[in-house]
């Protein structure tokens, strides 16, 4: 009985925050930026996500943006502030593909950054706008088979700020999944982590065409 009093004692004493990481301590962020064709053929479209409708048109999408730290990242932070408001996930469905996406990403990011639900996704608005999406895949026609490798050479060759240690891309299964894109907290381009730096090495990866 003495020793569960002590840690209740314990337990009560420590902050709200000891459940999880403290919003706001992290080292850098992540842009994740989704190939939606080919979310929503694996996915997408059994959730009847709007993304995924008949000439949406969406291609890379925000996947969303991940506080980091120089090895591993923050999760199951814990904020005193608010959570967003129907209106404020909606506002994000044009860049994010639906406002459940944006619920997610902050829940499972946003909180970790330390910012307001509004400044969270003004900044991840932000770090999306800043990245140039290569020609090519704006308005992909048809499916296309190629190497991880050649997707991350366009979005170098569209963003001549960026070198291959701030980008990887990886893949899920067969198909290409993300383009991630690392930046300071003041969204400018950076070296990754050792630990995000694992280019998918596939050499032909699918990308189903935009719809």
């Amino acid at each position: 009985m003495r020793v569960f009093a002590i840690c209740a004692a314990c337990l009560l004493a420590f902050p709200a925050f000891a459940g999880g990481e403290r919003a706001g301590r992290f080292d850098y962020y992540l842009l994740a930026l989704s190939w939606s064709p080919g979310w929503c053929a694996t996915e997408g479209r059994d959730r009847a996500a709007r993304q995924c409708d008949p000439g949406s048109g969406a291609g890379f999408v925000l996947h969303g943006l991940w506080p980091q730290f120089e090895a591993g990242w923050p999760r199951d932070c814990r904020s005193s502030l608010r959570d967003p408001s129907r209106a404020e996930t909606a506002a994000m469905a044009d860049v994010m593909g639906s406002d459940g996406a944006a619920w997610h990403q902050w829940k499972k990011h946003g909180r970790c950054s330390g910012l307001s639900a509004a400044e969270y996704f003004t900044t991840a608005r932000q770090a999306y706008a800043s990245v140039a999406i290569p020609v090519a895949f704006q308005q992909l026609a048809q499916d296309v088979r190629l190497s991880a490798a050649a997707v991350e050479q366009a979005f170098l060759t569209a963003n001549p700020r960026l070198s291959p240690e701030m980008v990887t891309v990886t893949c899920t299964g067969e198909r290409i999944d993300d383009v991630r894109i690392c930046l300071t907290k003041d969204l400018e381009p950076r070296p990754c982590g050792a630990d995000v730096r694992r280019d998918c090495r596939k050499q032909d990866a699918l990308m189903e065409r935009v719809r």
